[in-house]
């Protein structure tokens, strides 16, 4: 992270600590996740490294009928198929990759909000940030450890 970025981005998450929390927890996490924090954030739960988001069968079903598309043409054009899953297809970025459903442009959103998967739900409370704090901070500003920095 260059200087002046990294200094706005712990402005930023001081910034949140003091404001009124919407905050939601998990058992067995060592975190707290301020939802009202989505608001202002640039979509990073849905860019960086490459990665795979899996969809189930039910799940492929409620995105074609919010899609109003087959699930032929689902598959085809958002889907790729690994041994028996399926997994939501990214965009290479310049020097990193984002959801296909992620809308381009400056105010990024989710164009399947309403019927995304439950592995992008359950976000930022997976057993892969247990371990990766440092990840998790950089990947997500409504994660509240402390206001104490």
């Amino acid at each position: 992270m260059k200087p002046i970025a990294e200094w706005k981005f712990h402005y930023y998450r001081l910034l949140l600590c003091f404001k009124s929390m919407t905050k939601v927890n998990k058992n067995g996490f060592r975190f707290d996740f301020d939802s009202s924090a989505c608001q202002e954030c640039a979509a990073l739960c849905c860019r960086g490294e490459s990665g795979k988001i899996w969809v189930n069968h039910l799940e492929i079903e409620n995105i074609c009928k919010f899609l109003s598309i087959n699930s032929i043409d689902l598959v085809q054009k958002y889907l790729y198929k690994i041994n028996n899953r399926y997994s939501i297809k990214e965009r290479l970025r310049l020097d990193d990759y984002e959801c296909v459903f992620l809308t381009e442009g400056e105010q990024k959103s989710c164009s399947i909000y309403p019927v995304r998967p439950q592995q992008c739900q359950t976000f930022p409370f997976w057993d892969y940030y247990k371990r990766s704090k440092n990840q998790l901070l950089q990947d997500c500003p409504g994660v509240r450890f402390s206001c104490i920095f």
